[in-house]
């Protein structure tokens, strides 16, 4: 029972950020709405981690880890987040949720490249069956003006990061705590991130408002702090269990973006989520049977 209401604790969570960014980016310029919550998220996490746990994988990262931080937190916050983030201004809530829902379906093709881990035909129908259901639920709100094209492309790229960095993740062995890695890619991908944040976001834009740091302090707090440490939780009991909590992402990413959002919910909607499940079960069928 505790798994369970952990489980789907880390999907209510994981789902409502996209509600969350369209609420921020209403308020402030993207890049601004993320390089602060990646600021405090990064030191909230390590200064809990620094200050309150004692064992020992709580340490400062050496020369090697530092640089492997970086790189991972460029890839994986600087780019991802920061393009996800951007995307949101031009495109629905609902949409965003179930894009992050394909992560897998194109981790496989990106492994399948870099590692040189063979692709079966499964993970072509599984991809298939992903980037379809996101066509049938995106057309009717490219109609209505709700989504943009350049909002998906760019949606789509940050799918590519994060997807590249979960892979550069898994050929890491890392020896520091995962509290820690988190904490520091997070706050070293802002730091990335700032150059393009001052130059280019005008911060006259900003209505720091309570809209503005609400959407700021559940994206900081909610999700990139408890969601992330009942990922953590979750993947540590098993890690192919774990992966099929996505699998309620985009049920309830829409959920909240018609709640919240008055997004409609179409048969399109219905469709397309459905063809997105699916190809994530296509995907993982293989690793439940092993």
């Amino acid at each position: 029972m505790k798994n369970f209401s952990i489980g789907i604790l880390f999907s209510i969570l994981w789902a409502s950020a996209s509600v969350a960014t369209k609420f921020g980016v209403q308020s402030a310029p993207p890049l601004i709405l993320a390089n602060i919550r990646f600021f405090i998220a990064g030191i909230l996490l390590l200064g809990i981690t620094y200050g309150f746990v004692r064992n020992e994988t709580v340490r400062l990262p050496g020369r090697k880890e530092l640089l492997q931080l970086s790189l991972f937190g460029f890839l994986n916050t600087t780019l991802y987040l920061g393009l996800y983030v951007y995307a949101m201004k031009y495109t629905a809530a609902g949409i965003g949720s179930l894009a992050v829902s394909t992560n897998p379906l194109i981790i496989v093709l990106l492994s399948s490249w870099w590692l040189k881990r063979p692709t079966l035909p499964t993970d072509w129908l599984a991809i298939l069956l992903g980037m379809t259901g996101i066509g049938i639920a995106t057309y009717p709100l490219l109609q209505g003006s709700i989504t943009r094209p350049e909002g998906i492309a760019v949606l789509l790229l940050s799918m590519v990061s994060v997807s590249a960095a979960s892979v550069y993740y898994s050929t890491v062995k890392w020896e520091l705590s995962n509290l820690l890695i988190n904490g520091w890619q997070v706050l070293l991908g802002g730091v990335f991130l700032l150059p393009f944040t001052l130059s280019l976001a005008d911060f006259n834009e900003t209505s720091w408002d309570f809209q503005f740091w609400v959407s700021v302090l559940w994206l900081s707090l909610a999700v990139s702090i408890i969601g992330l440490i009942c990922w953590f939780y979750l993947l540590r009991i098993d890690t192919v269990k774990a992966s099929l909590w996505l699998f309620l992402c985009p049920l309830f990413g829409f959920i909240f973006a018609w709640w919240l959002m008055d997004e409609p919910v179409t048969l399109f909607t219905l469709c397309g989520t459905v063809l997105v499940i699916g190809g994530l079960y296509t995907g993982q069928r293989a690793k439940l049977k092993r």
